[in-house]
């Protein structure tokens, strides 16, 4: 199991704080990517660049292809970079994988077969693994289940991250769902006042 199948697993178990936007979830998982990259000693960060080791050996499929996308001509690329390439569609290909491996089903609607697909999961070892891991506070996810509004965590009850380099991973994660979010501000602030031009207001 990895943090970001496990991150998904709980985005889609649990009811979230807030409506959890795909863009955001995206950052979230591609961060959760590189903390598992140092994990298995793929990388390792110089401050807040992604400094690639010369081998690595994994056995899921998306975080081998991660490691294989990462850049290996110094500067680098800093972690804020890496969420923003990286993360373009990731949940999209995530739930794809869970898919394939049967972790998940789409059930149509009852009475119309048209209508969009509710992507339900199975009881499944994966599944309980992330259940577990969610229900133990496990900081990690916690914090980047935190960031997407799977749940809230106020400032006193978050939970402290040991390792300097996943702490790093962890708020640039923050910052760019912060910075995604008023980008989303600011296109429905202009779609407002372009509406209004037509109207006449």
């Amino acid at each position: 199991m990895t943090t970001p199948q496990d991150l998904l697993i709980v985005a889609l178990d649990v009811i979230p704080s807030r409506p959890v936007e795909q863009g955001d979830l995206s950052l979230a998982l591609a961060g959760a990517e590189v903390i598992d990259l140092i994990d298995a000693q793929a990388l390792t960060l110089d401050d807040d660049r992604i400094v690639p080791s010369a081998a690595w050996t994994l056995a899921d499929r998306l975080l081998d292809e991660a490691a294989s996308s990462l850049v290996r001509q110094m500067p680098y690329e800093s972690v804020e970079e890496w969420l923003w390439r990286r993360g373009r569609g990731l949940s999209s290909a995530y739930l794809a994988a869970l898919e394939a491996e049967g972790q998940v089903t789409r059930r149509h609607g009852r009475w119309s077969p048209t209508r969009t697909a509710r992507t339900t999961l199975v009881d499944s070892p994966a599944r309980s693994h992330a259940a577990e891991r969610w229900t133990s506070g496990e900081p990690v996810l916690a914090v980047l289940a935190a960031a997407v509004g799977i749940r809230e965590l106020p400032a006193e009850d978050s939970p402290s991250v040991a390792d300097d380099a996943v702490e790093t991973v962890l708020a640039a994660v923050n910052d760019a769902v912060m910075e995604l979010e008023a980008v989303r501000q600011r296109r429905a602030i202009e779609d407002a006042a372009f509406d209004n031009i037509w109207r006449g207001d």
